[in-house]
């Protein structure tokens, strides 16, 4: 069973040319794409990369599309700046990319998480300095980081005690965009800017950090 069910088409009416595209790709409607609709924008959004990364122009699409983007229904549920680079920090140690782990742990710093945040990410669960919803993401985006993928149902009983369906769409979200930066970044051996390096060269010895092939 799903751990968010997805949304009805007839509850989206707006959004219906970016299912009608993907049922004329696909030949059905993903379920995937109804669950991401908890958060309105981002089926459009995942048509679009989609797109571009199957070959497609993204002009004509962005031009078909921009008269039915629908506003992101109720921002106020949005994540917190610093939980969402918490959330990205924890998927990144867990997929191994060191050059995202510089990045979000750099940006979760700058946002106010404090060096015992970052200190006692591998150990969350006993930490003092992790709040229960806290402890709930860390949880999931360390297992949905790991190769194969290690959720369960578990983990989202754990979250439905602090979020709601949208905002455990947009926490999955982060893990699943983190995902394709994790790869991208490994594969490409992206050259690790002096700002989040020289953070990470100080901030993440309790992970045993080091630049690798990240370096210019």
């Amino acid at each position: 069973m799903a751990h968010v069910a997805p949304r009805s088409m007839d509850e989206m009416p707006g959004l219906a040319p970016v299912f009608e595209g993907a049922e004329a790709a696909m030949g059905f409607v993903p379920n995937s794409m109804l669950t991401m609709a908890h958060m309105p924008q981002l089926p459009v959004a995942f048509s679009m990369l989609a797109n571009v990364v199957f070959g497609g122009d993204l002009q004509p699409l962005m031009k078909r599309l921009a008269s039915v983007v629908p506003a992101q229904t109720d921002p106020q549920q949005s994540l917190p700046p610093e939980l969402v680079q918490l959330i990205a920090y924890a998927t990144s140690v867990s997929s191994g990319c060191r050059y995202c782990q510089a990045h979000t742990s750099h940006s979760a710093h700058r946002l106010g998480a404090g060096q015992d945040k970052l200190d006692d990410l591998l150990n969350f669960e006993t930490s003092t300095h992790y709040s229960e919803a806290e402890k709930a993401v860390v949880a999931l985006a360390l297992a949905a980081g790991a190769v194969p993928n290690e959720s369960n149902s578990d983990h989202f009983a754990a979250l439905r005690e602090h979020f709601t369906d949208r905002q455990i769409v947009q926490i999955v979200g982060v893990i699943a965009m983190f995902g394709f930066l994790n790869r991208w970044n490994d594969t490409m051996a992206t050259q690790l800017e002096p700002a989040p390096s020289e953070f990470a060269a100080q901030a993440l010895g309790a992970l045993g950090w080091q630049l690798g092939k990240h370096q210019g």
